[in-house]
């Protein structure tokens, strides 16, 4: 061993005696169920959304209820269809989804991360594009607890110099 001595990696793999292949990411495999499903859980603030994605004609069923009246305002309905547009299957799956607790901003983040998280177990090749767009991670945000002492979170009581 003294008289080889390893100067830079290619000699030292030299010395090992494999030339390591370059590294492939590990392949995915489709979660889907045996109706044909793909099942991801989604939440943003307080609210949960289950969401079950098949393929289909782009319907979106929340609660029982067509996407579109479900949450009447538009910026709502934009936030919910972003996934499928940036992997662009605007009409290739049909998505149903239960959504519970928060307020509408919050199931409408819900559901999109929901139907983000499951459009990458029914194709796991959408996983970099969708993962860029940020729509695989959860938002942390949450409002903040009321402290003693305090009138709100931060807000104190008005002060008073007599």
């Amino acid at each position: 061993m003294a008289d080889q001595e390893a100067r830079t990696l290619e000699d030292l793999g030299r010395m090992v005696g494999t030339d390591a292949p370059e590294a492939q990411p590990p392949q995915r495999e489709p979660k889907i169920d045996a109706l044909g499903r793909a099942y991801a859980t989604g939440k943003r603030k307080n609210a949960v959304a289950r969401v079950w994605i098949k393929p289909g004609s782009g319907r979106i069923v929340v609660n029982g209820k067509d996407c579109d009246e479900y949450f009447a305002r538009p910026v709502l309905q934009m936030i919910l269809r972003q996934p499928i547009i940036a992997a662009q299957r605007k009409d290739a799956y049909d998505v149903t989804c239960t959504v519970s607790g928060g307020g509408l901003s919050g199931q409408a983040g819900a559901v999109r991360h929901g139907l983000a998280k499951a459009l990458t177990h029914y194709e796991p090749e959408l996983r970099p594009i969708l993962k860029r767009e940020g729509f695989l991670t959860r938002d942390a945000r949450v409002v903040e607890r009321k402290k003693y002492g305090k009138r709100k979170a931060r807000r104190s009581f008005q002060f008073s110099k007599r």
